[in-house]
């Protein structure tokens, strides 16, 4: 084989595993005797981070300041664009971890609720609500987070989760549920239980012969429920420790008293190098198999398509330009299929400045996508940089504003449309305004809930202000470039008088052959659709970008020839209203995404309530707004390609 094809397979594989870089540069850590005079920097202690809480039973993620717990310190790290519009809020934790040093049952802090305070009241059924709903910590140490790790039924390794629960209850049964079902001793009935202390194990290894210098490659966590004394210092750990019972209501007892214990266990561990430390995290996700059967079903669709399009290409049409071009002296009447439409197949649509305007956010879209993809595929954007995706596919969208103004300008003008004023704010406004209003409904929602995922209203301004002084100036000057230019031209002319459409067959009619449109690009995408839902709503780490990239070019050839082949079938019936037809026929397959989404909601989610409803269907409007422009846009272009060559080279009188 040759040397550069075995390259180019190599690189394929690499992005198809999922290529990341796991950290942006190692720390070392070293105990405290070594770390005067050390000719290596090096950390004596190692920080633990606190996160937001969230649950897969609900969309609206909490502080961690939200919850009475142990006051945070006042180590807060730097925040990008994205871990804000995620609702990413990382505080410092008072948990201290000096390097080697095991430390059993230390008491962190103590939490005292009196049955008569109101204040105390109100924080307990907080807590006990959230506990009813499983929500979950999640902590960060060493950039990584820290790691709940537990056998399941029926697997070879433990599966690893990126939180762990502040607690569980039983039913009114005695039943334990969710993480009550490890533990034999909490079953009492419609109790509800804290776990207020952590076991941690820290595992690291030496990358240096001289063992004075450690690398972490990894933090678990096991969380216990145990019931301490009440009196202010006394903490006991035990294993056969009584679980810690909170209680609210008419039946709580005059006092309650929260400690928040911790036992901490360094581990040497000489298997896991540090740059494959997140492996046992990742791995617990997504089956590789599963995706490999997704990519199989999409390859074997394209195929499909491919060779109906070949077929039409090299037999059909071949067939029909030689029939066009011979010289025969037959009646034109006699002539039948997509040349009789020459002269009206290029006449410009109704609402030919709203099709613009898609067009160009639409393929705003594409490129930023694409960009994206392609910087995850080979690490630059890895699970351990958090908010760097999101950040870059602001960033992206901001300064691609730019295409956005060039292609609706000469698709407009293309139309012979003179507007060019309107045709530049609606390019700038009409798209973006409609998510922005859609984002800031869902953000009052999460305002009045004292949510987390709440944007400040800082940055609210930091966003309007990249829309207004950046991508709307950069749309500016896409669309005076592209006015500037001359408008293209066709290879037929068009003429006066529409032509008459014949009847057509149910079949190929618009709304039939728009939902069939986006049949096929959907059914390549499902598969990989329900594991990005699930790293969305269930707040799994989504890493396997090389198959995402190529899910995505199989996205697009899909939509490309699925559009081409129906544009045909429409042209042969001598229905010429194509260019809108093009755009809602791949476009089609955001409606299947948003039908999807619903049965995702219904049979996947164990959500409910009204606020859940609503945030999920307003977020997930959003994502079919932006994925209808983005798979329009591919079939009209590919589309536009397609008829503008057919005829080109047809022999007109």
């Amino acid at each position: 084989m040759d040397r550069k094809a075995i390259l180019v397979v190599a690189l394929c594989v690499m992005a198809c595993d999922g290529f990341y870089l796991p950290g942006l540069a190692p720390v070392s850590y070293c105990q405290e005797k070594f770390a005067k005079g050390s000719e290596v920097p090096c950390e004596t202690s190692l920080k633990v981070f606190v996160n937001r809480l969230d649950s897969t039973e609900s969309i609206i993620p909490y502080d961690y300041d939200k919850f009475d717990f142990c006051e945070p310190s006042n180590d807060r790290p730097a925040e990008n664009l994205g871990q804000v519009l995620f609702g990413e809020r990382i505080r410092g934790s008072l948990y201290n971890l000096s390097m080697l040093e095991d430390k059993s049952c230390q008491l962190l802090c103590r939490r005292e609720y009196v049955k008569s305070n109101d204040s105390h009241r109100k924080k307990l059924a907080f807590l006990v609500a959230r506990i009813m709903k499983n929500y979950e910590h999640h902590w960060i140490a060493d950039n990584m987070p820290v790691a709940w790790c537990y056998e399941v039924q029926n697997e070879v390794k433990p599966y690893c989760a990126t939180g762990f629960p502040i607690g569980c209850y039983a039913n009114e049964k005695g039943q334990p549920q969710d993480a009550c079902v490890a533990f034999g001793n909490m079953n009492e009935k419609s109790a509800v239980y804290h776990f207020n202390h952590v076991d941690l194990v820290v595992e690291y290894h030496n990358p240096t012969s001289s063992g004075k210098y450690h690398r972490i490659v990894g933090v678990n966590v096991q969380p216990r429920s145990i019931s301490h004394s009440l009196d202010s210092t006394t903490v006991g750990c035990q294993a056969s420790a009584a679980p810690l019972r909170v209680v609210t209501g008419s039946s709580a007892p005059a006092k309650q008293v929260i400690k928040y214990t911790y036992s901490v266990k360094f581990k040497r561990n000489t298997d896991v190098r540090w740059a494959s430390r997140w492996d046992y995290i990742l791995r617990s996700f997504h089956h590789s198999s599963i995706q490999w059967f997704s990519i199989v079903n999409s390859i074997v669709i394209i195929l499909f398509l491919s060779g109906m399009v070949a077929m039409i290409l090299v037999r059909t049409i071949h067939r029909d330009l030689v029939r066009y071009n011979q010289d025969s002296t037959e009646d034109p009447q006699e002539e039948f299929g997509w040349k009789l439409v020459h002269g009206d197949v290029f006449r410009p649509p109704r609402y030919g400045m709203l099709l613009s305007v898609l067009l160009g956010n639409g393929l705003q879209v594409t490129f930023m996508s694409a960009l994206a993809l392609i910087f995850a595929s080979f690490g630059f954007l890895s699970p351990s940089n958090r908010g760097s995706l999101m950040t870059f596919v602001v960033v992206f969208y901001v300064l691609l504003g730019s295409v956005a103004g060039y292609v609706s300008a000469r698709v407009y003008k293309m139309f012979g449309g003179e507007k060019w004023k309107s045709n530049v704010l609606m390019t700038s406004f009409l798209v973006p305004t409609f998510i922005f209003t859609i984002f800031f409904i869902l953000n009052i929602v999460l305002w009045h809930k004292g949510s987390s995922a709440a944007v400040p209203f800082t940055t609210l301004l930091v966003v309007l202000l990249l829309w207004f002084g950046v991508t709307t100036p950069l749309t500016l000057v896409g669309a005076f470039i592209g006015f500037r230019k001359p408008a293209l031209e066709q290879p037929v002319r068009t003429n006066q008088i529409p032509r008459q459409i014949p009847d057509q067959v149910l079949y190929v009619k618009p709304f039939f052959g728009v939902l069939m449109g986006g049949v096929l690009p959907f059914g390549c995408i499902f598969i990989q659709l329900f594991f990005i839902l699930n790293s969305i709503w269930s707040h799994q780490t989504y890493y396997m970008f090389g198959f995402l990239l190529l899910v995505f070019v199989i996205l697009v050839i899909t939509c490309a020839e699925t559009t081409i082949l129906l544009c045909y079938f429409h042209l042969c019936s001598e229905d010429y209203h194509w260019w809108w037809r093009s755009f809602l026929t791949s476009g089609c397959t955001a409606f299947y995404f948003l039908m999807y989404s619903m049965y995702y909601y219904h049979y996947k989610m164990q959500m409910s309530g009204l606020a859940n409803s609503f945030l999920f269907f307003g977020y997930s409007l959003i994502m079919t707004t932006l994925f209808f422009t983005f798979t329009g846009s591919i079939g009209f272009f590919s589309c536009l390609l397609f008829v503008r060559k057919i005829y080109s080279i047809v022999k007109l009188d």
